[in-house]
């Protein structure tokens, strides 16, 4: 398994990351740990999570895939193999402090509980789930501005959260640190930040990207690129839409759609998706190949996280790994992208 450096922290990790938020509502235990089990014999040693998990989120399940996660490491000896990463959420769930904004105190006391819930005493990579200030992400490009906000209480903010993942940092219980949902302008900010004040630098980004979603593409790549801010890339497969699953008002059982959980599909991302289906298969792949394929090909991606609910689905997923798209193919979805810019 290919591996790249996670920003400038020495520590490499897998171009696959095996993404664990199904664990606990769509997957139970026994699945979980048979899906650690795969992936670690396919080489796939980074494991991403989160406080929040699974989802869809609520206070009853929340920390369940953590648990899931610890358990595993614990009956296999195998935390000195994984490269594991989790999350503190942000602001909006009233079961995380209130709904209210986080803290460098509320990071570091949420960082205790991912470690007790892992049974570990460390974490290598420690992310902001999102924002705590407006932000674009999970589809609010259409409403966001960044308008009538409180600039200095965003950077003080910004400062005490770095001055705490310092301390953990010193303590030992988190090895590197990253953002996720993130925009250029907050990572930049954390970047300067860090370096003003000799604090932990942000080592990655974990946004959403896939052939529906490419805002990566633009300002945000340059970020990647120039800082070594590498993308980590959630729902790769757009939650399942870039299979096609669910064309034609398709509602696979148990599928992320059928609990509820979908936000992405829309008439532009249907019109997309059958063109992306259709490519996929003429060239003899498929869809999820595809879409993982020109995720995995992206010269600013650092490890594209896969999930699955099925052995079948994360199979087929870790089998990408092995296919390289060929210029014809790649031209083929350059032009199906400016056919169908907008997905949102």
């Amino acid at each position: 398994m290919k591996t790249n450096p996670l920003g400038r922290t020495g520590i490499r990790v897998t171009a696959l990351c095996l993404g664990t938020m199904t664990w606990g509502t769509q997957n139970t235990e026994a699945e979980a740990h048979e899906q650690m089990d795969y992936a670690l014999d396919q080489g796939i040693t980074f494991f991403d999570t989160a406080e929040l998990y699974p989802t869809p989120p609520s206070g009853e399940t929340q920390g369940r895939t953590e648990r899931y996660i610890g358990s595993w490491l614990k009956a296999r000896g195998t935390r000195d193999k994984i490269v594991l990463a989790s999350k503190v959420a942000g602001k909006g769930h009233r079961w995380f402090r209130g709904g209210g904004p986080f803290t460098g105190k509320d990071v570091l006391e949420a960082l205790d509980g991912n470690l007790a819930r892992l049974g570990t005493d460390y974490i290598d990579l420690y992310q902001l789930h999102w924002p705590n200030r407006a932000h674009y992400n999970f589809d609010h490009s259409w409403s966001f501005t960044p308008a009538g906000q409180d600039l200095d209480a965003i950077r003080d903010n910004m400062l005490d959260v770095l001055e705490a993942l310092q301390t953990a940092q010193k303590q030992g219980k988190i090895r590197a640190v990253g953002v996720s949902n993130e925009t250029s302008w907050g990572t930049m900010e954390y970047l300067r930040l860090a370096e003003k004040h000799g604090l932990p630098r942000m080592a990655s980004v974990q946004n959403e990207y896939n052939l529906l979603r490419r805002q990566h593409d633009l300002d945000f790549a340059e970020v990647s690129l120039f800082e070594d801010v590498g993308l980590l890339a959630y729902s790769p497969l757009a939650a399942g839409l870039v299979t096609g699953k669910y064309l034609d008002g398709a509602v696979p059982q148990g599928s992320r759609k059928d609990i509820g959980s979908m936000w992405r599909e829309n008439e532009y991302s249907n019109a997309a998706t059958r063109a992306y289906v259709a490519l996929a298969r003429e060239r003899g792949l498929d869809p999820a190949t595809l879409g993982l394929a020109f995720c995995l090909s992206r010269p600013f991606m650092t490890s594209v996280i896969i999930g699955a609910t099925s052995m079948d689905q994360l199979k087929t997923n870790i089998a990408a790994r092995d296919v390289t798209l060929d210029q014809e193919t790649l031209d083929a979805i350059e032009a199906i992208h400016r056919a169908h810019p907008r997905t949102i």
